[in-house]
């Protein structure tokens, strides 16, 4: 099995996706500051997520509490772009279920990694 299997390898890519989509609706202004920096942390999340899949569960916990960071954060720019008008509520709206639920999954990841 490679991440592309795994459902928060997929759901994290997914998000990446769209925001590649949402790009063109942006000012040039916006897509060179706060969407430079969402875009950023979102490739950020998909390589800590691929590292945390291929490294030994024992060595995993910190790799995915951090990938709990970069979503935490990532949270914060997509709600600044709703604020400052950069971004529309229904884009917004579904850029932060997609992020909800990877923060679910993330959560659960870490969950299961601590039992285990």
């Amino acid at each position: 099995m490679n991440e592309f299997d795994i459902p928060i390898y997929r759901k994290a890519y997914d998000l990446y996706k769209l925001l590649c989509e949402y790009r063109e609706t942006m000012s040039r202004k916006d897509q060179y500051t706060i969407w430079k920096q969402t875009e950023l942390h979102t490739l950020e999340l998909i390589r800590l997520i691929a590292r945390a899949i291929q490294t030994k569960k024992e060595l995993r916990i910190s790799i995915i509490e951090e990938t709990s960071v970069v979503v935490s954060m990532l949270r914060g720019f997509i709600r600044l772009m709703k604020d400052t008008k950069a971004l529309d509520i229904k884009k917004y709206i579904i850029l932060q279920s997609h992020i909800d639920e990877l923060g679910r999954q993330i959560g659960g990841w870490l969950r299961s990694t601590k039992e285990a």
